[in-house]
């Protein structure tokens, strides 16, 4: 009997974080199961065959993907050929929408069953894209609750598995532990600053986080996480952007830790505002893009709010301040909110406790995509 193949395209980060725990997952289920496709060194140490490196596609914003369209068609005719050569029972496509509801149309026309894990999101903006879901995709597995009605609208088999991050314990490290790891005071409040994971997206909101911690004048420490993903070179930028004198920031490892022992933290918009929401800590979203990529995304994005947490509770629960309004002067004064006005902060995580709940399901995330993706499989050929 052949070893049962699975394609799995995991283009970003957090797309990668997941495809590593989904291996394990479905070995659990098939031993001897084979992956290939599109994905990240950790997805590789587990035995996938990389057709294609997910660092050398991943960009982001629109002048970017239109300055790499090249590369990145080259890469995703790579991925097309392997398909059609290894013919897999079975695809997985996480998030990456530009690549992704491409190979869908590919792989469904091959006949191979597409489980696409992570939406992309459609419900804000490109909802024209819904009909190649439609079309293409077996099975849509969601991870925020609204995403289930509004793809079921749309005549799409979507269930919602809960979010993955939900299932990530809190971190253990103490906080006198964590201090003595960065050389951190204990005793005195601590702010995270979260620019984002991307070089880019660090260059962009990094500045006006500096500033606002200038200005902040209060006996604070600022953590500044380091993403795993930033090469060496980037690392030793970002470093050298934090000021020789004035505010004390601290370049850390650990993001999820920042959070759980942050007083109050300015978080740039994406998963790390899904972390900040899972603890608890009360936060700050904040974000800024290059000025042609925020004219077109004005004009195309029709949702009420960025920030996750929003979308999900359905009102503001935390403070957005994007582009223009993403101010130093505005950064203190929310911040003052909410390291000060324990009203604003008991509100804010109360608010965020009833996110929290909302992303958890009664069965695991993983084992439950890992499941369906058998079961869509069929029987050994």
């Amino acid at each position: 009997m052949a070893r049962r193949k699975i394609f799995i395209s995991a283009g970003e980060a957090s797309g990668e974080h997941y495809a590593a725990q989904l291996i394990p997952a479905i070995r659990k289920l098939i031993p001897d199961a084979d992956f290939f496709g599109l994905g990240g060194q950790r997805m590789e140490a587990l035995g996938f065959r990389r057709i294609v490196r997910a660092e050398d596609v991943a960009v982001m914003g629109i002048t970017e993907i239109i300055r790499h369209i090249p590369h990145i068609y080259g890469e995703y005719r790579k991925l097309k050929a392997s398909i059609a050569r290894e013919r897999p029972d079975a695809a997985i496509l996480i998030d990456f929408p530009d690549v992704n509801l491409s190979l869908a149309r590919t792989l469904h026309r091959l006949g191979i069953p597409v489980i696409y894990f992570v939406s992309p999101q459609l419900w804000a903006w490109k909802k024209y894209r819904i009909h190649r879901v439609r079309r293409f995709v077996d099975r849509m597995l969601v991870i925020f609750p609204f995403e289930e009605s509004f793809y079921r609208e749309h005549g799409v088999k979507a269930t919602f598995v809960g979010h993955p991050l939900a299932e990530v314990p809190r971190p253990s490290i103490s906080r006198k532990d964590f201090a003595d790891q960065y050389s951190l005071d204990p005793s005195k409040p601590w702010i995270g600053l979260l620019p984002g994971s991307r070089f880019k997206e660090i260059r962009l909101n990094l500045p006006e986080m500096i500033e606002a911690a200038s200005q902040l004048h209060e006996s604070t420490e600022f953590l500044l996480p380091l993403a795993p993903t930033l090469t060496p070179e980037h690392v030793v930028h970002v470093r050298s952007m934090l000021p020789a004198s004035g505010p004390r920031i601290i370049p850390v490892n650990d993001a999820r830790a920042t959070l759980y022992h942050a007083r109050a933290s300015v978080v740039a918009s994406g998963t790390a505002t899904v972390e900040a929401a899972l603890i608890g800590n009360p936060f700050i979203v904040v974000y800024r893009v290059s000025g042609l990529t925020y004219s077109v995304a004005k004009r195309v994005v029709k949702v009420p709010h960025v920030a996750m947490a929003n979308l999900i509770a359905g009102r503001e629960v935390v403070p957005e301040l994007i582009q223009s309004d993403f101010t130093a002067q505005n950064v203190v004064s929310h911040l003052q909110n909410l390291l000060h006005n324990e009203q604003a902060r008991s509100r804010m995580q109360a608010d965020l406790a009833e996110v929290s709940t909302s992303l958890h399901a009664k069965k695991s995330p993983i084992e439950q995509v890992a499941g369906i993706t058998v079961e869509l499989m069929g029987p050994a050929r």
